[in-house]
């Protein structure tokens, strides 16, 4: 069965995925760090939300039968992951209260789920319609 997402879902998850980055880089931006710092946790958000939407891709295209190589999608998973690692070897390393280690990763992992979402919702719009749904013509 494919269904379309909402409308309503559909800005649901672009909102949290705006809301998400945007938390996230006004927190680096008000920061109290060294520039090569907030580069390195930026760095990590872009290359986090591009390896979790590749996951979502090389899952989703082997779950509908599109050829993914192995090395590819074992490369997605690994990507992923370590986005994740290194951003907790950061903030454990970090000279940062508990309270804003927790703020970046909780804003990390919205903006990670809400990417997620936001690509599953763009794959399910333009994919073609369920082949069983048949145009009855009532000879208008």
């Amino acid at each position: 069965m494919n269904q379309k997402p909402s409308n309503a879902f559909i800005a649901a998850s672009w909102a949290t995925l705006l809301i998400g980055m945007a938390a996230y880089i006004i927190g680096l931006w008000n920061a109290e760090m060294l520039l090569n710092e907030k580069g390195y946790y930026f760095t990590i958000l872009m290359y986090g939300l591009f390896s979790a939407i590749s996951l979502q891709k090389s899952v989703r295209d082997q779950l509908e039968g599109v050829p993914v190589t192995n090395i590819y999608y074992g490369l997605s998973w690994f990507s992923t992951i370590l986005a994740v690692v290194l951003l907790a070897a950061g903030l454990w390393n970090a000279n940062l209260l508990l309270s804003e280690k927790g703020f970046y990763a909780m804003s990390f992992i919205l903006s990670l789920f809400a990417a997620i979402a936001v690509q599953k919702n763009t794959r399910d719009s333009l994919s073609k319609p369920a082949k069983n749904n048949v145009e009855i013509d009532e000879g208008f």
